[in-house]
């Protein structure tokens, strides 16, 4: 078997620095001796999802739109942090209850994964949260306008088949929670 080899970082630089976007350009040495000199890496911010599931068993999702794609989609509650500033699991706890008014007294972590690493810095800390309860309304940002959708646990798959929940990240943290949740 072939050992693989890293790239050659050979130079590196800001090219958009914008407190909501950056992007670096990397010039690469390829193992193969070609030289790529326009690589491009977004730099992301961390991302905390949180698959929250009532006593009812019902899990609580957001539906809200998305003007990347230009449509709306059902997921779970998540949001962007600094790990400088706060732990992965403050920010899933803080973000499920601005987003939803939903509290949890304990969560699990579950995983951590990459997004995109072939060209996005960040990465999803995935956690699960039992017997969630209602117990504020909702604490917006701006540009956030999101409907709580409270959707039975054994309706999920389907709704996953049918691609009415699409995000990758909610998907993942679906299979990946609801199998340490029984």
């Amino acid at each position: 078997m072939q050992e693989l080899k890293k790239w050659n970082l050979l130079q590196s630089k800001l090219v958009l620095n914008h407190p909501w976007c950056q992007v670096r350009q990397d010039e690469i040495l390829l193992p193969s001796g070609k030289i790529i000199d326009d690589y491009f890496v977004h730099i992301k911010p961390e991302v905390a999802i949180i698959l929250a599931i009532t006593t009812n068993q019902e899990i609580v999702f957001v539906r809200q739109y998305r003007h990347a794609v230009e449509d709306f989609f059902i997921e779970l509650p998540a949001g962007s942090f600094d790990p400088n500033q706060e732990s992965a699991e403050v920010a899933a706890k803080r973000e499920l209850q601005e987003e939803t008014g939903y509290t949890a007294k304990e969560i699990k972590k579950v995983v951590t994964l990459y997004d995109r690493p072939s060209k996005d810095t960040n990465q999803l800390h995935l956690f699960l949260a039992e017997d969630v309860t209602k117990t504020s309304e909702q604490e917006l940002d701006i540009t956030e306008e999101i409907e709580v959708i409270l959707i039975p646990v054994e309706s999920v798959l389907e709704k996953i088949l049918q691609g009415e929940i699409c995000v990758a990240g909610s998907v993942a943290a679906l299979f990946l929670g609801l199998n340490l949740s029984r």
